[in-house]
């Protein structure tokens, strides 16, 4: 039986010729990472387990993301921990205040992640790397700490789902919608570890931004990891960022997917996630009459510069309403500097938003956003729980740039042609 992208890429790592869905194996790792939040846990299991040293044979990236600049004593106490250990092991990839970002979109940014890579990270969202080829995967602080000390991990090779993509996205539709409306389709656990993986000739269509987010809500589904094929739009995204080797994988003609979905991109309509489950997809005429009182446009899944873009075409000319809290978070410094130079932070400013640093903040109800009893939010995060982004009576509707942007302005859930 032949092999899938994310099948052969572990083959690679774990020096075999060919693995099999269910099989145990370990893997070596080219990187690893962990943020405020989880590194201080690793760094622990680091100390308690003696070892001196990290291993130089794996990337170590730690970046200081979800509560930074720090908005108290503990989240300061946290980022010592971790710019302590950084320091202490001579770790170059450590992001902080000045020179950060949301790692998840800061990590390909910065060229640190390529095709044919084998990556975790002690995030959930690590299977964002999935659109450069990689096989990415979230696991625990303490598997993380193995990771640093020996820079191996076990994996049990997932099986696959594939998903054929076809057609070309109508207006105001994109990667988004495209999740959204898959995670609708088979669930929160509907690929529950397994790889995603997404193919056909509608990737053709899918610019590099997109396939982050769609990788990146991957896990939204319960799957290992999602992965992109490697083209010539991922080639042109990767040169002069990635100084690796390409390692180009295709499936094999015989492998083996437990199910095959055709996702007709041309009849996607916008696609909102309802609460409190991802999997609670709608489309407009499902909406109904939705008020909301704030709008986040940002986070890993949605913060890149053609999000911004995207909010601030709909933002141009146009104020937010009166009592709707609009807060735009560019993911990572680069980002927020091309946005104040193409003029998009004059534009979210008159318009009546605001404008943060790059931060998880809001995301997992942190800061920079926390929602009251009873507040509703449309949201471009990635994650609709109860009580994610503040009190347990509030609701997150997840949505793209366009639907976020529209329903700042109209006051209510809505897409850009009902304003």
């Amino acid at each position: 039986m032949g092999m899938t992208v994310s099948q052969k890429i572990l083959a690679k790592a774990a020096g075999l010729d060919s693995v099999k869905a269910g099989q145990l194996i370990e893997a070596k790792l080219n990187l690893c990472l962990a943020n405020d939040i989880t590194g201080p846990v690793a760094v622990r299991e680091f100390v308690k387990s003696g070892c001196k040293e990290v291993c130089k044979d794996t990337r170590v990236v730690l970046v200081m993301d979800h509560f930074v600049p720090n908005k108290d004593i503990k989240s300061a106490q946290q980022c010592k921990m971790c710019r302590d250990f950084a320091r202490d092991q001579g770790i170059e990839d450590f992001y902080d205040v000045g020179r950060m970002g949301i790692e998840h979109a800061l990590l390909p940014e910065q060229g640190m992640v390529g095709p044919g890579d084998c990556i975790i990270g002690a995030d959930s969202h690590t299977c964002t790397y999935g659109a450069v080829g990689a096989f990415s995967t979230g696991v625990g602080s303490t598997d993380l700490a193995a990771g640093m000390i020996s820079g191996k991990a076990w994996f049990k090779v997932p099986a696959a789902m594939k998903f054929v993509l076809t057609g070309k996205p109508g207006k105001y539709i994109c990667g988004k919608d495209v999740i959204l409306h898959i995670i609708g389709l088979i669930g929160v656990d509907g690929a529950l570890y397994k790889s995603m993986e997404f193919t056909g000739d509608g990737v053709q269509y899918l610019g590099m931004d997109d396939r982050f987010t769609i990788c990146n809500m991957a896990i939204e589904a319960g799957a290992k990891n999602g992965i992109f094929p490697v083209d010539d739009i991922c080639r042109e995204y990767l040169a002069g960022r990635y100084k690796g080797s390409i390692d180009v994988y295709e499936a094999d003609p015989d492998a083996e997917y437990e199910a095959v979905y055709e996702i007709k991109l041309d009849e996607l309509q916008p696609t909102v996630s309802f609460p409190h489950l991802p999997e609670n997809a709608k489309t407009p005429d499902q909406w109904g009459d939705i008020e909301i009182q704030q709008v986040v446009i940002g986070s890993c899944t949605n913060g890149r510069i053609s999000d911004l873009r995207i909010a601030a075409d709909i933002l141009k000319g146009r104020h937010v309403a009166k009592d709707v809290r609009t807060i735009v978070i560019p993911a990572t410094n680069t980002i927020y500097m091309q946005a104040v130079h193409e003029g998009l932070v004059d534009i979210f400013i008159e318009a009546g938003a605001v404008v943060s640093t790059p931060t998880c903040g809001p995301c997992l109800g942190g800061y920079m956003g926390i929602l009251a009893e009873g507040e509703r939010a449309v949201s471009t995060t990635n994650r609709n729980f109860v009580g994610r982004m503040g009190h347990t009576s509030s609701e997150i509707y997840l949505a793209s740039p366009y639907v976020a942007a529209a329903s700042a302005v109209a006051g209510r859930l809505a897409t850009p042609d009902e304003i």
